[in-house]
């Protein structure tokens, strides 16, 4: 009894403190003058987990890049490598071993300690299956070290500081892959506690700390006062769904929202003329397209599917469903990246070698099928149902009934993975500047296991993964290139799937903002933002 009572008194004077502490807090920002200050940033898709190991979705990683940190970052345009929680790091001649130097005197939210050991943690983590916190789908670590665990051999806390990674092939993108926001370095400590719950209490070391998240609704985190670098700007932020989307205009002109990302064409259109609102563009690092399943009884012959690319007028497309910051997609790669094929170009529409195609596939009469369409604006689809609407049109003539079905945005992905799909509208985001993240992501044969599948199409080409292989392993920018190009090729002969568009995405900025940067891949620290207006 005596020892409860102990530890209840020690409660007791912890909440105390806490309480003082707060009041404090309160008493000298009102005899500065200051006010609580909170970025609130306007969306229409909720995140879907706020673990980022487990997570694909951007609206998560928008959130969880400013609660975790990784090893390495990229500047604004994503081509510059930049230390993180690493100070420093080497590799080895053969490209195999690489020694990272972990930052001193980093803490994580809960109060405990980053050292070589916390990281090495994260790694067994996501890499060995058989561990007991390996719960939950880790879709990037497969597809990025090819499965579990994959080109990774070892990762060892060489002492407290010294991290040491051994691969067993070299892997070019191997820095940039880090530098993604799916490793974000978590507490051990919070993953022992919460394991699969830890995608609704995250815990890292980066500048804001979770607060809370009502589902549906908005995500609040908080200043973290004992950030190791420069403290954010602003107490918190909040990610807050608005519904209807319709809305966020007149909030974000109003002030009571303070950025709105990706923008749609008539929220630009209703922007253009107000000066209390700038406009941020995000260069093309994405695309939208139309999977074909090559598993489906339909589009698993290369007939059918050459078919259904000749039967899309792509220039018709651009003049009646395309805005400004959208073009058409005549690849996979974004023109930006290495290796772009600029000689491969859309198929011109042609109805009758269509029809001829059907025919020699069986089907000379056409055939029903069903085309999935997410429910929610996407940034690389601003109007879905209107891209499936303008499909279903192009297809009916050759006899091609589109069948259009409407799902959950926050269902889709799930659904997708599963296969049962024949055609659907998806989409990727890059997340660094490199074809890999694109050409492998989309059709390595890797990407189709159950559970972590990102290759939506279900291609499988041997020559295909072999050159997507080789050019993992060398870091030759010249040969690289030869070798995205060569893939591109047999990707557009197969007609794997159908690219449709790239777009500039756009966000919305009120002009009470300072010090808020787009970054290419549509993850924006926020640590640097403040509002000079100084209101909510």
């Amino acid at each position: 009894m005596k020892h409860k009572s102990i530890i209840i008194k020690t409660i007791g004077i912890a909440l105390l403190l806490c309480c003082v502490a707060a009041v404090i807090y309160f008493f000298v920002q009102q005899q500065s003058g200051q006010t609580y200050q909170q970025l609130i940033i306007g969306r229409y898709n909720d995140a879907i987990s706020l673990d980022p190991a487990i997570t694909t979705d951007a609206e998560s990683f928008e959130v969880t890049a400013n609660i975790y940190e990784t090893l390495v970052k990229t500047d604004k345009k994503a081509q510059e490598l930049l230390p993180g929680l690493a100070e420093t790091w080497s590799v080895s001649e053969d490209g195999l071993t690489w020694i990272f130097k972990i930052r001193k005197d980093v803490i994580f939210h809960d109060g405990t300690t980053l050292d070589a050991k916390a990281v090495a943690f994260n790694f067994h983590r996501w890499m060995n299956e058989d561990s007991p916190y390996h719960t939950g789908q880790f879709t990037y670590w497969s597809h990025s070290f090819n499965g579990f665990p994959g080109i990774v051999e070892s990762v060892t806390a060489l002492s407290d500081t010294t991290l040491e990674i051994i691969l067993n092939e070299p892997f070019a993108p191997f820095l940039s892959v880090l530098s993604m926001p799916a490793y974000g370095i978590a507490s051990p400590e919070a993953i022992m506690t919460y394991n699969e719950g830890l995608k609704d209490h995250p815990v890292g070391t980066g500048p804001f700390m979770f607060k809370s998240w009502q589902k549906g609704n908005e995500i609040v985190l908080e200043k973290n006062s004992r950030y190791w670098s420069t403290e954010a700007k602003v107490d918190g932020v909040v990610f807050r769904l608005i519904q209807p989307y319709e809305d966020r205009i007149d909030l974000l002109i109003s002030g009571d929202i303070h950025i709105a990302n990706n923008l749609l064409p008539q929220e630009m259109n209703a922007i253009k003329q107000n000066s209390n609102v700038k406009v941020q563009y995000r260069p093309f690092l994405n695309i939208g397209y139309l999977a074909l399943n090559n598993t489906s009884k339909h589009f698993s012959d290369a007939r059918v599917r050459e078919a259904v690319s000749l039967l899309i007028d792509k220039e018709n497309m651009l003049a009646t469903e395309l805005d400004e910051l959208t073009k058409p997609a005549h690849s996979f790669l974004p023109p930006l990246l290495l290796g772009y094929h600029e000689g491969i170009q859309s198929k011109v529409y042609n109805l009758e070698k269509a029809k001829t195609l059907l025919a020699e596939a069986g089907y000379p009469n056409g055939f029903t099928t069903s085309l999935w369409v997410m429910d929610k604006p996407r940034n690389y689809f601003s109007n879905p149902r209107g891209m499936a609407n303008y499909l279903k049109s192009q297809l009916q003539p050759a006899g091609i009934n589109l069948e259009i079905e409407v799902i959950k945005w926050e269902d889709y992905i799930e659904r997708i993975k599963e296969g049962q799909q024949e055609m659907a509208l998806v989409g990727w985001n890059g997340d660094f500047v490199d074809p890999d993240n694109f050409l492998y992501t989309l059709f390595s044969s890797e990407n189709i296991k159950e559970g972590l599948v990102l290759n939506y199409s279900f291609y499988q080409n041997e020559r295909v993964d072999y050159l997507l292989t080789q050019a993992r392993r060398t870091t030759d920018t010249t040969f690289r290139k030869s070798l995205y190009r060569e893939i591109q090729e047999v990707i557009d002969s197969e007609v794997a799937s159908i690219p449709l568009v790239h777009t500039m995405t756009a966000v919305g900025v009120n002009e009470s903002v300072s010090g808020f940067n787009v970054h290419i891949a549509g993850v924006e620290e926020l640590k640097d933002v403040e509002l000079l207006s100084g209101e909510n």
